[in-house]
């Protein structure tokens, strides 16, 4: 039955007191319990309840338990737990239907768990409503979601009111799961804020920094992996951080305390490779004068890092294979098998899948590294982490040069959004740490940057900030429904749009809401 309507009929002073106190109530408490015990207790003072409860629902277990009561002792609380379908507040919240009992002691679903009435079920009417979701937190297919149930005792059996009741009682129950809904979509958003800032702040180090999504996914693939011992193979082009997200995986894991061992495989000399990585015994080529242990055993317990791993030779490919697959190596010149502990991650700039085809690069060793891939975005596809990244250098290259620099004027960060940036990260690092060098002023101006981008400008590139404020709007839009996990109305109410607005937008940018992905096409 419609509120207004519901109003219309329950005319009783008191019941409108109640609907005014009861919105005033739930308008926004900070604390749940408090102000649904108070909702029992306007109950009591205006519609003379004896005992009243608002009991939710474990989606997660099943079980429904008395969240605030009015008229129970604790212990009686304690023991007013059902399953679903189990008596009538299990059979209410399973079917999302009230229940009216006139006489409690002719109603064979009435179970009298928290023995709150014995010796005066003879007495007593009871009704059950069920607390439903409001319309934007409705389940996939529509239906509502049930959230849990307020039931109330009235005194005097086979009272001839209780329909009224009942409908009056699902009005209040209306404005409850209201309130429970918006907490709850509170809740869900503080915990997504603070899973980012974890994220954020637990793998930002240097120019790993971002809060694109595209950032927010490669955080969001670190956070699972660091606590394994699985191979992780990082890929990207150059610059874009392979290096420091090999040190956080490191340092947020269980080996953050064992060594974290550094290895360019491009820049070991061809026949030094499998010395370096190995080892290699005393006398085992000319000047082997002594013993020397390779950098997995100075990894053992810890992480070793093979950078530009896509440059080793082929036969140190299947020695490296071994370790991955046995854990065990033999130095260069050794007959004696060590066993090793470690953990690899590796990384490439170059396209491994052609190596194959061309037979420079080993298509098991590929299948063993290639077992939780990372792709790390190029700058040009996260333009909004430039701003974040360049007043971070600024920041970080005053502080080491002594030099009061606050700024970065408009037209040098249109020169800043405008580029794009084939040296990724490194490049703008190298950059900003250019700007502060030359700037005798707190600004740093087009002047200062390096010719590449002086070059650069809004005449040259005059879609640059639509291309910027577009791109801003699709992370946006994708970072929303990852959250509401496709929820296409949830996303709207987060954003502050229309679902008319984010269905137009989802359809240009090609977003797939179920995936937050491109549709691509």
């Amino acid at each position: 039955m419609e509120y207004d309507k519901i109003v219309m009929q329950s005319l009783a002073q008191p019941k409108l007191d109640v609907l005014v106190q009861l919105t005033k109530i739930l308008a926004g408490p900070e604390d749940l319990s408090q102000a649904l015990g108070e909702t029992l207790s306007l109950l009591h003072r205006y519609l003379g309840i004896n005992r009243g409860a608002i009991s939710l629902l474990n989606p997660r277990t099943g079980q429904i338990s008395l969240e605030a009561v009015y008229g129970l002792s604790d212990r009686e609380k304690a023991r007013g737990r059902y399953s679903l379908g189990e008596g009538v507040t299990g059979r209410v919240v399973e079917t999302g239907r009230p229940m009216a009992v006139p006489k409690v002691a002719e109603e064979p679903l009435f179970l009298d768990r928290t023995g709150a009435r014995q010796g005066l079920r003879g007495d007593i009417s009871f009704i059950c409503v069920p607390i439903k979701a409001p319309d934007p937190f409705l389940g996939p297919q529509g239906e509502a979601k049930i959230l849990g149930a307020l039931w109330v005792d009235l005194a005097g059996e086979g009272r001839a009111d209780l329909g009224q009741e009942a409908d009056f009682l699902e009005v209040l129950a209306g404005l409850i799961a209201q309130a429970l809904a918006r907490l709850e979509a509170q809740r869900l958003e503080e915990e997504n804020q603070l899973l980012k800032s974890q994220l954020t702040t637990r793998f930002s180090s240097a120019n790993l920094i971002g809060h694109s999504a595209a950032m927010y996914e490669v955080f969001a693939l670190m956070e699972k992996v660091a606590r394994s011992r699985t191979t992780v193979l990082l890929r990207g082009e150059s610059g874009t951080g392979k290096g420091l997200v090999a040190s956080a995986i490191h340092f947020s894991s269980p080996r953050a305390r064992e060594p974290f061992i550094k290895v360019n495989c491009a820049a070991l000399p061809e026949n030094l490779v499998e010395s370096e990585l190995f080892g290699h015994e005393k006398g085992a080529f000319t000047g082997a004068l002594r013993a020397k242990p390779g950098r997995f055993e100075l990894a053992q317990g810890g992480t070793i890092f093979l950078d530009e791993i896509g440059a080793l030779p082929l036969e140190a490919q299947a020695k490296l294979l071994r370790v991955l697959q046995e854990r065990e190596l033999e130095r260069l010149g050794g007959g004696r098998t060590k066993r090793v502990d470690v953990r690899v991650v590796a990384a490439t700039n170059r396209n491994l899948e052609a190596a194959l085809e061309e037979g420079g690069f080993r298509e098991d060793l590929y299948y063993r590294l290639n077992v939780f891939p990372i792709n790390l975005p190029p700058l040009r596809e996260r333009r909004t982490d430039i701003l974040l990244l360049a007043d971070h250098f600024v920041d970080k290259f005053a502080r080491e040069m002594d030099k009061d620099v606050r700024r970065i004027a408009p037209q040098a960060i249109d020169r800043l959004l405008a580029y794009h940036w084939p040296g990724n990260v490194r490049e703008l690092e190298n950059c900003l740490e250019r700007a502060v060098l030359l700037t005798e002023d707190r600004t740093i101006t087009p002047a200062h940057l390096p010719p590449t981008l002086q070059a650069v400008g809004p005449a040259m590139d005059p879609a640059s900030l639509p291309q910027a404020v577009a791109e801003l709007e699709r992370n946006l839009i994708r970072a929303s429904l990852k959250r509401s996990k496709g929820n296409l109305a949830r996303a709207a109410k987060e954003l502050g749009i229309t679902q008319r607005m984010i269905g137009y937008k989802v359809r240009k940018y090609k977003i797939n809401p179920k995936t937050a992905d491109f549709r691509g096409g």
